[in-house]
C-alpha cells in the first residue's frame, strides 16, 4: 500500500481508477475505515476518476512520526492531514466525498482551500458550518456515545473495549443485518491502531468544548464557525433508517448551500450508505463528480 509522509503522519493510503483522471479525495469516517470507499470506488472505474482514499490519523495502518505529537483529531486538523497528503501527491485541485467525520473533513476543505476543492459529497453527517448547538433531548438521546466519551469511566471502558463500543455503533446506526461477521471483523483491525482511542476521544470531546482543537488548526476552526454557507457543488446522501442522523435533521440542509445542490435520499439505508447500497451511492455520485 503506498503512504505519504507529512509532518506528523505516515498515511497510507489507496489509490485506484485513472492515474491521469479528475482527481477524488474518498474519506472516511468512524468507527470505520477506508475500505468502506472500495465497492463504490470499483463500480467508478471507468469513470475517469482517480481516487485517493487514505486511513485517517489513527485508523489502521496510518500511524505518527512520533510521540510528541498531540493526538488531536478536530475537523481543523484532519483537514490539514488531507491537503498534506494531497500537497505530497502534487495534486492542485480536486473534489472530496466524505462519509461521517469525512463529510465534516470535506467542507473544512472547501473553507479553508475553496481554491482547490472543486466540489463536495457529503454523506450522513451534516455540515457544522455556522458552529454546533446543542442538540435537542430526542437528538441527544441517540449521541449518548458522545457524552459517554466525555466521562473518565467512559474513555476507561472504551480503552479497555475499543471494538466492542464501535460494534454497538454498526449495530445501533442501520437495519438489521446489514453487516456480516467478517467485514466487521476485518474493518475491526484499524481499531487496532494504539492512537485510535485518543483520537476517537478528541474528536467528539472537542466539537462539545470539553477538549481543545489542535493550536495548529485554530484559524480553520474558527472560519469554519463564521461561514455560514459554500457556493460550491455540492451533495447530500443520506439513508432513510439512519439511526443517529434521522432524515429530518438534513430537510433543511440546502440552505447551507448557494450554488448547485442536491439532496438524496435512500430507501431502507442506515448511516453506512457505501457499504450498504454502494450501487445507488456510485449511481449518484457518477453523474455529481461528472458535472
Amino acid at each position: 500500500m503506498p503512504h505519504i509522509r507529512t509532518e506528523d503522519l505516515d498515511i497510507e493510503f489507496f489509490e485506484t481508477g485513472a492515474q491521469h483522471g479528475k482527481p477524488v479525495l474518498l474519506l472516511h469516517g468512524w468507527p470505520d475505515d477506508a475500505t468502506t470507499w472500495n465497492a463504490v470506488a470499483e463500480r467508478l472505474k471507468d469513470r475517469h476518476m482517480r481516487f485517493v482514499t487514505p486511513y485517517l490519523r489513527g485508523f489502521g495502518p496510518t500511524t505518527f512520526r512520533n510521540g510528541r505529537t498531540p493526538r488531536t483529531a478536530n475537523g481543523g486538523i484532519l483537514a490539514m492531514d488531507a491537503i498534506a497528503l494531497m500537497d505530497g501527491l502534487g495534486i492542485e485541485r480536486f473534489s472530496v466525498v466524505g462519509h461521517d467525520w469525512g463529510s465534516h473533513i470535506a467542507e473544512c476543505l472547501a473553507i479553508g482551500w475553496p481554491d482547490r476543492v472543486e466540489r463536495i459529497a457529503q454523506l450522513s453527517s451534516m455540515p457544522r458550518m455556522g458552529g454546533l448547538r446543542t442538540p435537542p433531548f430526542r437528538q441527544s438521546q441517540l449521541y449518548w456515545y458522545q457524552w459517554f466519551m466525555a466521562t473518565k469511566r467512559g474513555a476507561e471502558a472504551i480503552a479497555k473495549d475499543p471494538k466492542g463500543f464501535a460494534r454497538i455503533q454498526w449495530e445501533n446506526w442501520a437495519p438489521d443485518g446489514w453487516f456480516d461477521e467478517a467485514t466487521f471483523e476485518e474493518v475491526s483491525k484499524s481499531f487496532e491502531n494504539r492512537d485510535w482511542v485518543a483520537i476517537s476521544l478528541h474528536s467528539y470531546r472537542v466539537r462539545w468544548g470539553e477538549a481543545e482543537p489542535d493550536p495548529r488548526s485554530l484559524w480553520l476552526e474558527s472560519t469554519v464557525k463564521e461561514t455560514k454557507s459554500l457556493s460550491l457543488p455540492a451533495m447530500f446522501i443520506q439513508g432513510k433508517a439512519d439511526g443517529v442522523t434521522p432524515e429530518t435533521m438534513s430537510e433543511n440542509v440546502h440552505e447551507k448551500f448557494t450554488g448547485a445542490f442536491e439532496r438524496v435520499l435512500l430507501q431502507n439505508v442506515g448511516h453506512f450508505p457505501q457499504r450498504e447500497d454502494p450501487e445507488a451511492v456510485a449511481r449518484e455520485l457518477a453523474v455529481f463528480l461528472e458535472g
